[in-house]
């Protein structure tokens, strides 16, 4: 896409050295790297066709953009790309530590005042207090709702999801070295499997973040080899992204409830997780727990961020019932910046610390 920003000027380098620039946003703390040039042609007549093809063919470019030395572990990032949907204002490819995933939260509110920003919308009418914005994700399509004042972004930004309903409650997992436990599996644009930090002999507001991600990461284990994961409409869908530790608190109340997600290499979310939002809505709206408009708030326990969200109407996914969830949060600009890849750089794909 061509560049609407002044970009930060480059070093001397040899015309055909390889140079990439992106716009850096975060919602929540989590970060979002959008590529704003120097991405080669994503080929494929469908977004999935997208995803499958950037990930045999451009995948030194997410390492690049994503691992050290210019990014680092928890680095997330959005390639923009073409979409078949006639109703998409743009489509979208996720990047992360470990690969591609299906949906992004935090990514699709930045993405909507990126948008509005950057011309990739038309222009709110006079006196307009918000834009919609279709953003196609390799899930489906999303609309992002973006607040804006004399025709220029604000930070709120919500969204309406694809349809999110629960695969299974209750479901018996045996943990290696923490025993067996009831875990619940939901999804929300990507699957979750969620279980109370207390399971675990943990405290998600207290406990030190390696030991919930050590935690997280085992439940997310346990479940991969002990449950076939099949979403009703698309095999590409049909993954665990990742776990959430939760607090416990599910049943309603006016008080914020805080979890943490840990997905993909053992990544952090340091917000409190658009599509994990998503799916807890749903799985509280399935068990009776929550009504229909009836908005709650969610807080990381990382940074103490807050998204709220709720479940606007019942939708169906195959044979699931389902809802469409609203989420809402917060949309923030850090800064622009441009990498050049020299050809005798031993880091030029970037490396990934443990």
């Amino acid at each position: 896409m061509e560049s609407a920003v002044a970009l930060p000027q480059l070093p001397p380098h040899d015309p055909g050295t390889p140079a990439l620039s992106v716009v850096d946003m975060h919602t929540g703390g989590e970060p979002l790297r959008v590529v704003l040039a120097g991405c080669p042609e994503v080929v494929g007549p469908t977004l999935l066709a997208k995803r499958r093809y950037m990930r045999q063919h451009l995948d030194h470019l997410r390492r690049r953009l994503m691992f050290e030395p210019r990014g680092h572990r928890d680095m997330y990032g959005a390639v923009l790309v073409p979409s078949e949907l006639p109703d998409a204002h743009l489509g979208v490819l996720f990047l992360h530590n470990e690969g591609y995933s299906s949906m992004c939260g935090h990514a699709v509110l930045a993405l909507g005042r990126f948008a509005v920003d950057f011309g990739l919308v038309p222009a709110a009418p006079v006196g307009a207090r918000e834009v919609r914005v279709n953003i196609h994700c390799p899930c489906g399509l999303v609309a992002a709702f973006v607040e804006c004042e004399g025709g220029r972004s604000r930070g709120p930004v919500r969204f309406h999801s694809v349809p999110a309903f629960a695969l299974a409650t209750d479901l018996l997992v045996d943990v290696p070295g923490r025993g067996k436990m009831a875990v619940d599996i939901a999804y929300g644009g990507a699957f979750y499997a969620f279980v109370s930090a207390e399971k675990l002999g943990l405290d998600v507001c207290s406990a030190k973040t390696r030991d919930l991600v050590d935690a997280a990461s085992a439940v997310t284990e346990a479940v991969k080899a002990q449950f076939k994961i099949n979403h009703p409409e698309s095999e590409d869908l049909s993954f665990l992204y990742g776990t959430i530790l939760t607090d416990g608190k599910d049943t309603y109340s006016e008080e914020p409830t805080t979890n943490i997600c840990v997905f993909a290499d053992e990544q952090v979310d340091r917000s409190p997780t658009g599509s994990g939002v998503t799916a807890r809505i749903a799985l509280q709206y399935h068990k009776g727990l929550l009504e229909l408009n009836q908005t709650r708030a969610f807080k990381s326990s990382t940074t103490g961020s807050i998204f709220t969200g709720k479940a606007v109407r019942e939708a169906k996914c195959g044979d699931f019932k389902a809802v469409i969830v609203e989420v809402s949060g917060q949309a923030h600009y850090t800064g622009t910046a441009s990498f050049i890849v020299e050809n005798d750089d031993p880091l030029r794909d970037g490396f990934l610390l443990k």
